[in-house]
């Protein structure tokens, strides 16, 4: 059984695929817990299997063997509509691609996942989110007018729009300037004390040593390092 206080956790898992050379390893054994408030980083290089893990993480597949548990339930128990409403309910995602509408303005991109389920009066919230990523003097600015480091915190602020238990990010600093990628820690460092969980799954570790309250490198499907 999973820790009740774990928010997201991952008990032995492992994935097999089956190719013309017989069975593949992409996965073998991963264990990691991420508790209220606690980020962890998840670094390796092409190919170590951080896509398959967060694919497994996010419910889009299910593992060979071992559990994942979000909220204390068993994803490989639910099937695929249960596993995408609990996603919804709990996990919001950021990647390198902003994914941003060009056409609506900060204010209203940030507004649109309250919409999408039909939930009015949030421009509050929308505003709320807006200033905590530091984008209070940019609500009327389109993205296009945006620094790339803006845009990529105009995407997190639209994440946080959902209320989110653990904020997933895929690489989502790749190609920002290091000073820019700080900012980004900063205000997610911030954010992860009023209890968000942060996971970071990234090549580099580097930019992650500050953050990060726990570290895994993974190569081959394995995990050879925890700090």
């Amino acid at each position: 059984m999973s820790n009740p206080t774990n928010v997201l956790s991952a008990q032995h898992l492992s994935k097999q695929v089956i190719s013309s050379d017989g069975s593949l390893s992409i996965l073998h054994d991963i264990c990691f817990d991420i508790t209220s408030g606690e980020s962890v980083a998840i670094t390796g290089a092409s190919g170590s299997g951080k896509s398959t893990l967060l694919g497994l993480l996010a419910g889009l597949d299910l593992p060979s063997s071992g559990t994942v548990y979000l909220k204390d339930q068993n994803l490989s128990q639910l099937d695929e509509d249960g596993r995408a409403r609990l996603r919804a309910q709990h996990v919001s995602f950021v990647f390198q691609s902003f994914q941003l509408l060009m056409h609506l303005t900060a204010l209203e991109n940030v507004l649109l996942p309250a919409q999408l389920i039909g939930r009015g009066n949030a421009k509050e919230e929308a505003q709320f989110w807006l200033e905590r990523v530091g984008l209070q003097e940019r609500l009327n600015h389109f993205p296009k007018t945006l620094s790339g480091g803006e845009q990529q915190m105009l995407t997190i602020g639209r994440a946080l729009m959902t209320n989110p238990d653990v904020l997933i990010l895929d690489e989502a600093t790749e190609g920002l300037a290091p000073l820019i990628r700080n900012e980004i820690w900063n205000c997610l460092d911030t954010l992860k004390q009023s209890g968000l969980s942060v996971l970071v799954i990234d090549k580099n570790i580097v930019p992650l040593l500050r953050l990060a309250d726990t570290h895994y490198i993974l190569e081959k499907g394995q995990t050879i390092w925890q700090g």
